[in-house]
């Protein structure tokens, strides 16, 4: 279909050089692992949103995106919807509440409320989510660099880890705040000129609504309501139990900036999921047969002019690498905080905890790169809002409780429903419930933490508190 000329080759290289060059650029400033984690708590409003989309607004927000909006339509907005009515509950509700903590992580949270074990519970169980987050990244850039590129996958996964490690690594929060900015930037001129483009040669949104069926792609739930429902919510929740948004709100100078970042941020991301939504409607109005994975970058390539297509085409790649680097940023944080100092290394200084970090974001990134090598047919959003869901069964709840209702829980059921919500989940998808299991593990979960909190299991906490 497209094909590349010189211009694109020259387009995509001189970004991919600025968005390593601010990579490395923003490594500098980093000297210990207080300004990796959090970068020293001094970014502004901006870098905040820069930090929160620049995961959120990846290769699940717009490949993905575009790809189910292909075989599907409109649902395929419910994970950016769900993204942005996270980010507005993590302003409103939680930003005030997790910086009061003083805590650098949500597993931190729950263990100075429930103990250690429950923290190491949860940190192993969302460990496991966030893995999954970065498989569905890379994933997006294997569809990316082998429908552009023509590179095998093993190929595009060394490429995609590679550009990972100079987005976040050296970085740490403050990097990805920057490059988060600049790519959605980049990104929003890329969604805007392709989502218009693809409307005006399409002859309108009524057009697209004669030619394809629209009852399945003009349709919120056309995957059905306990699906779709559940995607968003699965997002929605995500937001709000996912390591790397709250890192990005504890980066904040203060609480006004952390809260407003996270308000821009639910304000940035809906646009960019509809405007791929009908980037994907088109391609399968005019290109049936296609795989469903190459609608966006082949869209760019036969419709952008060369140098801007790329850009845009460098640009996605960012996208893509910048969730995955975000999500290993997260897990490179949780395992050095809440595994190495407490078990290996209790009194750590912030260079060897600096050290640490990088080199667990490096074996996360492998690790996963392997994994998405042997699931090359999956659709991209599965992987989303299964990762998505997976860290809000584990998590959400123990979180709002150590937040909100302290010394009412027993320790013992707030371990349990983490471990058993997660089982219960999983044990759905094996089933092939005819809904997202997402439902089933938090009501598991929320059972077991209620059970938890009756006075006769707990009565010595609430005595304290009284």
């Amino acid at each position: 279909m497209g094909v590349l000329t010189p211009a694109h080759v020259i387009g995509a290289t001189l970004t991919l050089l600025l968005f390593i060059g601010l990579g490395i650029y923003s490594g500098k400033k980093v000297k210990n692992d207080e300004d990796f984690d959090t970068g020293g708590k001094s970014a502004n409003a901006l870098l905040v949103a820069g930090s929160i989309t620049g995961t959120l607004v990846g290769g699940s927000s717009t490949i993905g995106t575009a790809q189910l909006a292909f075989t599907n339509g409109l649902s395929a907005w419910w994970f950016t919807l769900g993204s942005a009515l996270g980010c507005l509950i993590l302003a409103c509700f939680f930003t005030k509440a997790l910086r009061d903590s003083e805590c650098t992580t949500i597993q931190q949270i729950i263990r100075e409320e429930y103990g250690q074990t429950a923290g190491v519970v949860t940190s192993v169980l969302t460990s496991v989510g966030i893995i999954l987050n970065i498989v569905a990244q890379i994933l997006s850039s294997n569809a990316l660099l082998t429908t552009i590129f023509g590179l095998g996958s093993t190929e595009s996964a060394i490429i995609s880890i590679i550009i990972m490690v100079c987005y976040v690594a050296f970085g740490g929060v403050k990097g990805a705040g920057l490059l988060g900015v600049v790519k959605l930037c980049f990104l929003y001129i890329a969604v805007i000129v392709g989502g218009i483009g693809a409307l005006k040669m399409g002859e309108g949104l009524g057009n697209f609504y004669r030619i394809l069926p629209h009852e399945q792609y003009f349709n919120l739930f056309s995957r059905g309501f306990g699906i779709d429902a559940g995607a968003g919510l699965s997002v929605l929740l995500g937001v709000l139990s996912t390591q790397s948004y709250i890192q990005a709100v504890l980066s904040g100078k203060n609480s006004r900036e952390s809260i407003k970042g996270a308000l821009l941020s639910a304000i940035l991301i809906p646009p960019i999921g509809i405007l791929c939504t009908f980037i994907g409607m088109y391609m399968r109005i005019n290109f049936q047969s296609m795989d469903a994975a190459q609608a966006f970058p082949q869209f760019v390539i036969k419709y952008m002019p060369p140098f801007f297509s790329g850009i845009v085409l460098a640009t996605l790649l960012i996208a893509v690498v910048g969730t995955g680097a975000g999500m290993a940023l997260g897990f490179g944080t949780i395992i050095t905080n809440d595994i190495y100092k407490r078990f290996f290394n209790k009194n750590a200084d912030g260079k060897s905890s600096l050290r640490v970090s990088r080199i667990t974001i490096i074996a996360s990134l492998i690790v996963s790169a392997i994994f998405a090598n042997g699931n090359l047919k999956s659709t991209i959003l599965t992987w989303g809002f299964m990762s998505m869901g997976l860290r809000a069964v584990v998590l959400f709840i123990p979180m709002c409780t150590a937040l909100f209702y302290k010394g009412r829980v027993n320790r013992v059921f707030v371990t349990a429903s983490s471990f058993c919500g997660i089982i219960a989940m999983l044990v759905g998808k094996v089933l092939n419930f005819p809904f997202d299991t997402l439902f089933l593990g938090m009501a598991v979960s929320i059972i077991i933490i209620f059970i938890g909190s009756l006075p006769i299991l707990n009565s010595n906490n609430i005595a304290k508190i009284k």
